[in-house]
């Protein structure tokens, strides 16, 4: 892992932390989303739980001075990068790269040798660049303008 503050620590999620995984995501400021979207899209802690349980994703959470700050969620079933999301005052401290590792090593490791992501392609978003500079590849653009990123991976 690539942080650079000693007082910040990345580990596997639980299912215990799915709450303080869903209060990071519906309080970012990019790409945000309230609990009810994230409901009607189906995104719920029991559709995450369900995939934690089955072993076809895995989630790491980020702490910094001991309170979360950040995580991932990847989907080997998918092949995805499903979220990464890191609280604004943790930015900066390589909590989002070392997220962005964990999983892409976890997916190269259940056998997923292209992964992929979605973002948003809004003007301003910073996410396209934090992933095209660790070699993430633009891929296409749904007609929402939401943005396809893809990766080669290296497989256990």
């Amino acid at each position: 892992m690539a942080m650079t503050h000693p007082t910040t620590a990345i580990r596997p999620a639980g299912e215990a932390d799915i709450p303080a995984i869903f209060s990071i995501r519906t309080a970012v400021t990019e790409n945000h989303m309230s609990a009810a979207e994230l409901a009607a899209a189906g995104i719920t802690p029991a559709m995450v739980a369900t995939s934690m349980r089955a072993g076809t994703a895995a989630l790491w959470l980020a702490t910094h001075r001991g309170q979360a700050c950040g995580f991932a969620m990847a989907r080997a079933d998918k092949g995805d990068l499903f979220a990464l999301f890191v609280l604004r005052h943790a930015e900066g401290l390589g909590i989002g790269t070392a997220l962005l590792q964990e999983a892409e090593t976890w997916l190269g490791a259940h056998g997923v040798t292209e992964a992929w992501l979605m973002t948003g392609g809004e003007p301003g978003l910073r996410a396209p660049g934090f992933y095209e500079s660790r070699c993430w590849r633009l891929d296409g653009t749904d007609e929402d303008g939401t943005l396809r990123y893809v990766k080669r991976l290296e497989t256990a």
